[in-house]
């Protein structure tokens, strides 16, 4: 194929790398999730232990180290920014888009891999969780790595190339496992062993090289895990039973979601591909076909992409917690898929695969267009406004891409329709991720740190009261007292209660013992602590407000 032998790959890969990365920086980063994974890092840097994870100086043992790592190493050699916070998941959700076609191309061949590495990067969900600070993109990474090098190993005909393979799969599977627990072991595990029962195969479990693999496992994972353990008792019954165990089976962590929630994920987060995701995996399953191994009953690698696209939607669809980036490991098996039945595919079939997107590209243009409708409070119906210009742009985008990449298939260009039609979706959603910078006042905390930075000081104490702002440590650098709140917090507060303050009542006293002080919480604290002091002592507490917006009030100590 000559687009991907000549120096046009090289721009093509240089476009779509600026575009993957120009915005890291630009975004204030939002709650919960990107400031929590990125104070993590910041306080291994500030503490200098980089084996005992702590959130807001608290033990944190929801999550294995890795990205935590990874960017705190980051924050080492760059800084500690927004872009340098973002940059492992960023990082990792484009060498995905690599890895998919290094493996298709030896798996399926060159034109099969340049259009699933097209379609990757130019799937919605894909590109939106590659640009948030989560732990799902660098799992996803490595646990691909796993999986596609097992397959290229399992296809190897020359025993050493299988060996070699089989021991980076083995490798990819322990790295996962440090981003994000034992999923990174138990999901390819068992879909070996549901591709062995489907297609009545179990040589596949004699080419694993099980003595090999599982040292090269144990002496990726064992250090930390041994480390971590050896610092943290606790560790064991906090990070293997509860996180691993209750998470799956229980509704305890807030996100228990009916078992049909990943259904409108998959069909919008694989957009502007649903409808080819939905013809190839039919296909799939009636037709998958591997050459013959000398010798040996076929590995067949479509089967078994396959067979793990359909295993990871179940497994989380029965889980008791769900969110939208579960899904991702699926993406670079379907996309796979997707492009063996593009390779097939003539350019009139496309066209009408992709023309139910216009509809929908209208649809998210009028609710752009009317965006403020969905306001709920007064900072909502303040902000909204402001992003509805994003929304719009981004709206237009997708329309115009589909509507240009439509065109071109009509004029039978499928390779130019696909480019135009990826490249459009990764504007579209670059345009709208951007655009929610506006509602930063919301659900970011950079705006309080700016407003009250003069009056922070090492070494003056800063208590959070009823509530956890998870970006204002970040933007501060530095961590707080809690009072009376404990949410994810509540385990490493078990284990050292000196670090957080029970209740209002206990709290009264030690601000009025304090020389300085600053407090930060929620409009409503505010005159319940002072009636709740004035009932105490007839007098109210020395605070000044130093900061108030629609969610948070900020005190100190007069």
């Amino acid at each position: 194929m000559s687009l991907f032998a000549s120096r046009k790959l090289w721009w093509l890969v240089a476009v779509v790398g600026v575009i993957w990365f120009a915005n890291l920086e630009y975004r204030t980063l939002i709650k919960p999730d990107e400031g929590r994974y990125a104070e993590i890092p910041r306080e291994m840097v500030a503490s200098g232990d980089w084996v005992t994870p702590r959130l807001n100086n608290l033990k944190y043992f929801e999550k294995p180290p890795l990205q935590y790592w990874a960017t705190a190493a980051a924050y080492t050699v760059f800084g500690e920014h927004q872009w340098t916070s973002r940059l492992w998941a960023g990082l990792t959700g484009f060498a995905g888009i690599f890895l998919v076609w290094f493996a298709g191309s030896r798996l399926f061949g060159r034109e099969t891999a340049g259009f699933a590495a097209v379609l990757l990067s130019g799937s919605m969900l894909y590109v939106m969780m590659s640009h948030i600070n989560t732990l799902d993109m660098g799992v996803t990474f490595f646990i691909t790595l796993g999986i596609f090098s097992l397959l290229l190993g399992q296809s190897a005909t020359d025993v050493r190339q299988r060996r070699n393979w089989m021991l980076l799969a083995w490798a990819g599977m322990a790295l996962a496992v440090l981003s994000k627990g034992l999923m990174g072991i138990i999901l390819p595990g068992t879909a070996v062993f549901i591709y062995c029962l489907v297609q009545r195969d179990f040589t596949v479990l004699k080419r694993m090289h099980w003595l090999a693999g599982i040292s090269v496992f144990l002496l990726i994972t064992a250090p930390w895990f041994y480390l971590v353990m050896k610092a943290n008792p606790e560790f064991f019954g906090r990070f293997f039973i509860y996180e691993h165990y209750t998470r799956f089976t229980t509704k305890d962590l807030g996100r228990y979601q009916p078992w049909y929630y990943f259904v409108p994920v998959l069909l919008a987060g694989m957009l502007p591909w649903t409808v080819l995701m939905i013809d190839a995996v039919l296909r799939a399953v009636f037709g998958a076909k591997a050459p013959m191994l000398a010798g040996e009953r076929p590995f067949n690698a479509a089967r078994f992409l396959l067979v793990w696209a359909v295993f990871i939607y179940c497994f989380f669809s029965i889980s008791g917690s769900k969110l939208p980036s579960y899904l991702l490991p699926m993406f670079p098996a379907l996309v796979l898929l997707m492009g063996q039945r593009l390779v097939q595919m003539r350019e009139r079939v496309l066209f009408w695969q992709v023309s139910p997107i216009v509809p929908v590209a209208i649809a998210f243009l009028v609710l752009a267009l009317n965006v403020d409708r969905f306001a709920d409070t007064p900072t909502q119906i303040a902000l909204y406004p402001e992003y509805r210009p994003w929304l719009v742009a981004a709206s237009l985008m997708l329309l115009l891409s589909q509507l240009s990449g439509m065109a071109l298939l009509w004029r039978n260009k499928k390779w130019p329709a696909v480019l135009v039609l990826s490249l459009g979706t990764l504007l579209s959603v670059q345009l709208g991720v951007s655009g929610y910078n506006t509602l930063a006042g919301e659900r970011s905390a950079k705006h309080i740190a700016e407003a009250i930075r003069a009056e922070v000081k090492p070494d003056i104490p800063f208590y959070s009261v009823l509530t956890y702002e998870q970006t204002l440590p970040f933007y501060l650098q530095r961590t707080f007292t809690l009072v009376q709140f404990q949410d994810e917090m509540d385990f490493g507060i078990k284990q050292e209660p000196e670090r957080w303050i029970p209740t209002l009542d206990d709290f009264l006293p030690v601000w009025e013992a304090q020389a300085e002080a600053l407090a930060i919480m929620p409009l409503y604290a505010y005159p319940q602590l002072q009636q709740m002091a004035e009932s105490a002592s007839g007098k109210k507490l020395a605070m000044k407000i130093i900061f108030q917006d629609g969610q948070y009030i900020v005190v100190k100590k007069i």
